[in-house]
C-alpha cells in the first residue's frame, strides 16, 4: 500500500506543478485550486508513505520521479526544449531511484 500512496503523491505533485504555469498571475482561479489541492493531496499521501518507507528514501523517489515527469510533460505541453544535458541528468535521476529501490539497504531490503 505505501507504494500506491507514493504513486498518488507523485502524480498529485506533478499535476499541481504543471498547473502553476496556468495560474497566470492569480487571474485564473481554477488552476490555483488545482495547485493547492494537488500539493495538499501529495503531502497527505507522503505522510502515509513515511509510516512504512524511510523518509529520505520516500522523498528521493517522490522528488526524482516528479522532476523527470514535470520535465517530460513540460516538453510535451509547453514546448520546453530538453537538450542532451537535461536528458542525461534525468537519466541519472532515474538510475539513482532504481538503484535506491533495488540495491540500497536504506530502502528497507
Amino acid at each position: 500500500m505505501p507504494y500506491l500512496y507514493l504513486t498518488i503523491a507523485i502524480l498529485a505533485e506533478v499535476c499541481a506543478t504543471m498547473s502553476i504555469k496556468a495560474i497566470s498571475g492569480l487571474k485564473a482561479p481554477l488552476p490555483l485550486i488545482g495547485v493547492v489541492f494537488g500539493y495538499g493531496v501529495s503531502f497527505w499521501m507522503l505522510t502515509l508513505v513515511v509510516k512504512s518507507i524511510p523518509v529520505g528514501i520516500a522523498y528521493a523517489i517522490w522528488a526524482g520521479a516528479g522532476i523527470v515527469l514535470v520535465a517530460l510533460l513540460s516538453a510535451l505541453f509547453y514546448g520546453q526544449k530538453l537538450d542532451a544535458y537535461a536528458m542525461t541528468g534525468m537519466f541519472f535521476i532515474v538510475t539513482g531511484v532504481i538503484m535506491i529501490q533495488l540495491l540500497s539497504y536504506s530502502a528497507g531490503h
